[in-house]
């Protein structure tokens, strides 16, 4: 299994996990933006209005209001990335990285307006008279590509287990059980029982659901960051110049972190800003596409607030959250992941000014570093590694090492070989144990502890995952839903919602990772061909614009051109 999903990693590397991806993604916002003259500042107030029932039109044909498609759509994309994927952008790419992922949602919230009205205008009704849509009805409607709609739509399938099910759960289900003691197969039959019964009720029940569940879990996250931040007030401003004097410098060393490029910065940021609001995977159109509207730009605006609510609001509460905090920077007593552990020749220390250029080098690959990985054996008495190697684990150097066998308890004795910085023997029965920086949900949770709560504050995360990743999974069982729609027909979406709760299930208390390295194939698999799509349709979007405001009925104040 570890070698086929170092193949899917292979794979997703040239793709999904390119730097042509995400200039892909990054440009075709940009290009919109342009196009269309700025959609997302000057139509923010009317996708605002719109989503408040201002403008409802009376026999609009859909299943839902546009406030219900858009916290379906949000409960998609509001997930452990806004909780550990900041904490992981901040991680590599330092204070910087937000800006870039500020900047990157507000160019997705362009092509998001795009997409979402593009799918609209070519949804479909199902037989049993559900709205059905997405890209894949625009690609076989209007361009009359269908072998690119089967491609998209067989991506969204798997994509809904390998992104919004089984990695889901499989985070829940471990916060759950270390926060709260709570054994992993009971929080998924639990919360299987709970997903069974909201999607076999169609996008009625998942949007009735999602409309709840949405505020509750940005009330419930929100007290909770802002606990943090007015904690640590006297830290807001410098975190907020650290994150606009970095941008074109790159972040310097800081306590455990040994800094960061400014194309490090810019890569960690953009990469954060495009995977937390999915702005152009295609994914929310399919849940706006039920929306009750008759003229689909009315929906694709209110997809204007989407990326601003996911990304520019909940991403950047966790920013300030984590910079205010210090944490990002700090050092803290934790069980090292092998996948993050490098073991390096020689004795390194991140307080000496040259040692730390050298470690800042080696962490970049473009650069030359004298610092090379260690070779060899390492001789371990009591604990205690004997060789004079450093150890480096989350991108900074480790301290208070100790090594413990897992079989035992007891401090480890013996020898362990090291090929190219990587430990390989005994790698499931011995445990390493230091102070290291943090990063992901780890680091969130350490966060949230500095706030007006105290330690009762940790809680608040394993709670918030609990709630954004258990809606993310109703909201991608309905796009997976919509798929095998287009795929088979309605009668084939009973099998389906069977399999979604068996595998969300079956994650609960198994490995999912070659499931989520697979799903990073199958998201850039929906994305390539959407973007293509929309691009091919740039002509089309601006005239079906220019009709919206020439037909529509609106007062004096809100009309655009």
């Amino acid at each position: 299994m570890h070698a086929l999903n170092e193949i899917f990693a292979t794979i997703d590397g040239y793709i999904g996990g390119s730097g042509w991806f995400v200039y892909l993604l990054v440009g075709t916002g940009v290009f919109f933006t342009f196009y269309l003259k700025f959609p997302q500042i000057r139509y923010f107030r009317h996708a605002f209005l719109m989503v408040t029932g201002k403008y409802d039109e009376k026999g609009a044909r859909g299943d839902t209001s546009h406030f219900r498609a858009l916290t379906t759509a949000l409960s998609g994309t509001v997930g452990t990335g806004n909780i550990a994927g900041v904490a992981l952008a901040i991680h590599l790419g330092g204070p910087a990285a937000l800006f870039w992922m500020l900047v990157t949602a507000m160019v997705g919230m362009t092509t998001k307006f795009v997409e979402v009205t593009l799918s609209h205008k070519y949804r479909e009704f199902a037989e049993d008279g559900s709205a059905a849509g997405g890209p894949m009805y625009y690609m076989k409607n209007r361009l009359n590509m269908k072998w690119m709609a089967v491609l998209f739509a067989l991506a969204t399938i798997i994509s809904s287990f390998g992104t919004g099910n089984m990695p889901q759960i499989n985070s829940i289900s471990n916060s759950m059980h270390t926060a709260f003691g709570v054994h992993p197969a009971l929080t998924g039959l639990v919360l299987a029982v709970l997903l069974a019964m909201i999607i076999l009720g169609g996008i009625k029940r998942i949007a009735a659901t999602t409309a709840k569940l949405v505020p509750l879990m940005a009330i419930v996250y929100f007290v909770g960051a802002v606990s943090v931040i007015l904690a640590n007030t006297e830290n807001i401003a410098p975190s907020l110049a650290a994150i606009a004097g970095d941008i074109f410098t790159g972040s310097s060393a800081t306590g455990g972190f040994l800094g960061a490029t400014i194309a490090f910065a810019f890569n960690r940021g953009v990469n954060r800003g495009l995977f937390s609001n999915e702005a152009g995977q295609g994914s929310a159109p399919i849940a706006h596409a039920a929306a009750k509207a008759n003229h689909p730009v009315s929906e694709g605006m209110v997809a204007i607030l989407e990326p601003f609510i996911d990304t520019i609001i909940i991403c950047m509460l966790t920013g300030m959250v984590l910079l205010s905090s210090g944490v990002w920077k700090e050092k803290h007593e934790n069980i090292f992941q092998r996948a993050d552990l490098v073991v390096l020749n020689g004795v390194y220390d991140d307080a000496n000014p040259a040692d730390r250029e050298q470690l800042f080098l080696w962490l970049d690959p473009a650069n030359e570093s004298k610092v090379k990985p260690y070779n060899g054996r390492l001789h371990v008495d009591d604990g205690k590694i004997r060789e004079p190697v450093t150890l480096i684990h989350a991108r900074s150097v480790a301290e208070d090492v100790v090594l413990t066998s897992t079989l035992t308890g007891e401090r480890f004795t013996g020898i362990l070989p090291v090929e190219s910085g990587r430990i390989f023997n005994a790698t499931s029965e011995i445990q390493l144990t230091g102070r290291s920086l943090l990063h992901s949900a780890p680091l969130t949770t350490m966060a949230f502890s500095r706030g007006l709560f105290g330690e009762l504050g940790q809680y608040i995360i394993p709670i918030s995952l609990l709630l954004f990743a258990f809606s993310t999974a109703i909201s991608w069982s309905y796009y997976g839903d919509r798929a095998v729609t287009f795929l088979w027909g309605i009668d084939y979406v009973r099998y389906y919602r069977v399999l979604y709760v068996l595998g969300f299930f079956a994650a609960s208390i198994i490995d999912t990772t070659i499931v989520w390295t697979f799903s990073g194939i199958a998201i850039a698999l929906m994305t390539i061909p959407n973007i293509i799509g929309i691009l091919l349709l740039h002509r089309e979007m601006k005239e079906t614009v220019a009709d919206y405001w020439a037909t529509m009925d609106f007062s004096d104040e809100t009309k655009s051109d």
